[in-house]
């Protein structure tokens, strides 16, 4: 009857409040027959019909805590109850398996208003029969109710104290599995990055000064000189083997970049990072110019780091990230109106919150020969800049 729980625990006190109630009525049948009481048959009836109608409840599938075929099923072992409290004083205690199945099946308020029913019936049968009052008529029944509500509201406790338990498990088994993805991600991402910096700072860049030099030693050569053939069939495996590499770095970028320029991924990013606490907004300044894939990487993971810090740190409402393009260099500023802090002061990443965001900033900056400064103050929000050189673009270059 319990659709709540299905361990063994639970279905040992089942058969146990089985066994105790269909024992307690075996035994008011057994007392009243051994005193030859005239009304034997009838107290045999009317504890045989309870039997039945007990053991049906548990059959049906209707018969569920806290519906209404339950409180019926429950209302019908009482009117079976009390004609037997009258033929037999030992039907009083069949009140204590009663108890449990008044407090499993009806809600609580209307569980403790029956419990009280069924210990005053059982009392006043026990002076009714026996024409006398004395403290036992009263202690049994109330201790025996008293055990019941105790021992049910004690199980419903460490019950709700177990699926709390089971759900924070579930909970941190799911958290782990999302750190762990979102490591492995992190870890994909970034060695494609450092795949796609290191080939394009010397596979192409490497492939790209042999083509020039090759298209130089061409044009230097007549067009008779046996070597031009061999000059110029080098010339095109470069070119070609130069094409390759570049397509290999255009493979290997960030998600963000493989479908856009840096511009559309910043303002990705930014759309991504507004909800309700934190506003972003997003500005381009100057004629936009093709940036190499490093530049776009550099660009994109700077202002992730600086909007990350933003979230978790800056307790900020608005935020702005401006690319600016100009004449000889590209900056991005990213800016927030939090609580700021103090740059002169220690280091996050030396004060041990585990935090390496701005010396990672400063690093990639420096790879691509550009520079970051931080401006912030505590109540005055934080400024985060990183200016990037153009680069110049190689005469004669193949496209």
């Amino acid at each position: 009857m319990d659709s709540r729980s299905h361990t063994h625990v639970t279905a040992a006190l089942r058969l146990c409040l089985h066994a105790l109630l269909t024992g307690l009525l075996a035994l008011v049948v057994v007392r009243t027959a051994s005193q030859d009481a005239s009304h034997t048959a009838a107290v045999v009836g009317v504890a045989v019909l309870m039997a039945a109608v007990y053991a049906a409840g548990p059959l049906a599938s209707s018969v569920q805590p806290g519906n209404r075929a339950g409180a019926v099923w429950l209302a019908g072992l009482g009117a079976l109850w009390a004609p037997l409290l009258v033929l037999s004083p030992d039907a009083l205690w069949v009140a204590f398996p009663l108890y449990f199945l008044q407090l499993h099946i009806l809600p609580m308020r209307w569980a403790l208003p029956a419990v009280v029913v069924t210990a005053a019936a059982a009392i006043t049968s026990f002076v009714v029969h026996r024409q006398a009052i004395e403290p036992g008529a009263f202690i049994g029944p109330l201790i025996g109710a008293a055990v019941a509500v105790a021992t049910v509201l004690g199980y419903d406790a460490l019950f709700r104290e177990s699926e709390r338990r089971r759900e924070l498990i579930v909970e941190l088994v799911a958290t782990r599995a999302d750190l762990a993805e979102a490591e492995r991600t992190a870890g994909t991402l970034a060695e494609r990055e450092r795949l796609a910096r290191e080939i394009h700072d010397t596979l192409a860049q490497g492939l790209s000064s042999i083509q020039l030099l090759l298209r130089a030693a061409e044009r230097s050569l007549p067009e008779e000189a046996p070597a031009a053939a061999h000059v110029r069939a080098a010339r095109e495996a470069a070119q070609a083997n130069l094409a390759e590499a570049r397509s290999f770095v255009r493979a290997l970028t960030p998600p963000d970049l493989e479908h856009g320029s840096p511009a559309a991924a910043l303002e990705r990013l930014c759309a991504r990072t507004t909800g309700p606490e934190l506003t972003v907004r997003f500005t381009v300044s100057g004629t936009p110019v093709e940036l190499p894939t490093p530049y776009g990487v550099a660009l994109l993971r700077t202002a992730q780091s600086a909007l990350a810090n933003t979230v978790r740190h800056a307790r900020a409402g608005r935020a702005e990230i401006t690319l600016s393009f100009m004449d000889t260099s590209v900056a991005l500023d990213v800016v927030d109106d939090g609580q700021g802090f103090d740059p002169s002061g220690t280091p996050v990443h030396e004060r041990g919150d585990g935090g390496f965001g701005l010396p990672a900033m400063r690093a990639r900056a420096g790879s691509l020969g550009g520079a970051l400064s931080v401006e912030s103050a505590p109540g005055q929000g934080t400024a985060v800049a990183l200016t990037l050189p153009l680069p110049v673009p190689e005469a004669g270059r193949a496209a």
